[in-house]
C-alpha cells in the first residue's frame, strides 16, 4: 500500500468527492483527517468506515473561512496522528448570481471558502512540514471552471482561477522545501451536490451531449487521481493541473 505510514488532512472530506478521496487514500493504508462544517453525523460516519479499513481516523469541525480555526484543524490533525504528511483543499462552495444580483455576502463566502481556505490552510501545512524538516505535498481541488467560463457562477470561477495561479506559484515557491503543489480539475460528477441536475432530464441530456465520453464523471474518477498525486509515483509532479473531465472541456459551448 502506497500511503502507509502518511497522514492526510481532507478539508471537506466527511461527504462528496473529499468522502470519496478519504476512502481511496484509506484503502492505500493512509490514516485520515476530515474537516466538516455543520454535519457531524455524517463526518462521524466517514471516520467509522475509515476504522474499518484498520486506519486511524478524525473528523474536526472548524470554519476554514477563519485562519484561526484553520491552524487549530491543523493542529489537532498533527496532535492525533503525529504529522500530517498530505493536504488535501477540497472544501467548496458556489453560489448562483448574475454579476447585477450578487451579494457581497455571498461573493465573500465563496472566496473566503475556496480560496483564502485553502490559502491559509496551505500555509499552516507549510509551517508544520518546515518545522519537521520533512516534505509534503499539497493537493488542491479545483474545477474545470479555473479556465472554462461558467455564466452566472463568476465568484466560483474568480476562486478557482485564483487557487490555479496560488498553485503554479507555490509549486516554485516550495520547490526548494520539497513540498509539491498540484490540482485536480474534476468537471461534472455525480455527488450529491449535483442532484437537481441529475432530476432534471432536459438538462441532464444537454449536458451529456458536451461530454465527449457519454457520462457524468464519478467521484472513484476524482479518487484515482489524488491517490497518485498523494503517492511516491507523483513525486516529480508539481505545479500541475490534472483534468478529469471526459473531455468537457474541449467540447464545451454554453447555451
Amino acid at each position: 500500500m502506497k500511503l502507509e505510514g502518511k497522514t492526510v488532512l481532507i478539508t471537506g472530506g466527511g461527504q462528496g468527492i473529499g468522502q470519496g478521496i478519504a476512502y481511496r487514500l484509506a484503502d492505500q493504508g493512509a490514516n485520515i483527517v476530515i474537516d466538516f462544517v455543520g454535519n457531524p453525523q455524517s463526518a462521524n460516519d466517514t471516520v467509522a468506515q475509515i476504522e474499518k479499513r484498520g486506519r486511524k481516523a478524525l473528523a474536526v469541525e472548524a470554519d476554514i473561512s477563519s485562519v484561526d480555526q484553520i491552524h487549530g484543524m491543523m493542529k489537532q490533525a498533527i496532535d492525533y496522528c503525529g504529522a500530517v504528511d498530505v493536504l488535501i483543499n477540497n472544501a467548496g462552495v458556489e453560489k448562483h448570481a448574475s454579476i447585477w444580483e450578487a451579494s457581497e455576502h455571498d461573493y465573500d463566502l465563496v472566496l473566503n471558502i475556496n480560496l483564502k481556505g485553502a490559502y491559509f490552510a496551505s500555509q499552516a501545512f507549510v509551517q508544520h512540514r518546515m518545522a519537521v524538516k520533512k516534505p509534503g505535498k499539497i493537493i488542491n481541488v479545483s474545477s474545470v471552471h479555473e479556465d472554462l467560463p461558467f455564466p452566472h457562477f463568476t465568484s466560483y470561477c474568480a476562486s478557482k482561477g485564483g487557487m490555479k495561479m496560488m498553485m503554479r506559484n507555490l509549486s516554485i515557491e516550495l520547490a526548494p522545501y520539497g513540498i509539491t503543489v498540484n490540482n485536480i480539475a474534476p468537471g461534472a460528477i455525480e455527488t450529491p451536490i449535483n442532484t437537481a441536475l441529475l432530476n432534471d432530464p432536459v438538462k441532464l441530456k444537454a449536458l451529456l451531449e458536451n461530454i465527449p465520453l457519454g457520462r457524468l464523471g464519478q467521484v472513484s474518477d476524482v479518487a484515482g487521481v489524488a491517490a497518485f498525486l498523494a503517492s511516491s509515483d507523483a513525486d516529480y509532479i508539481t505545479g500541475a493541473t490534472i483534468v478529469i473531465d471526459g473531455g468537457l472541456t474541449w467540447n464545451y459551448s454554453e447555451q
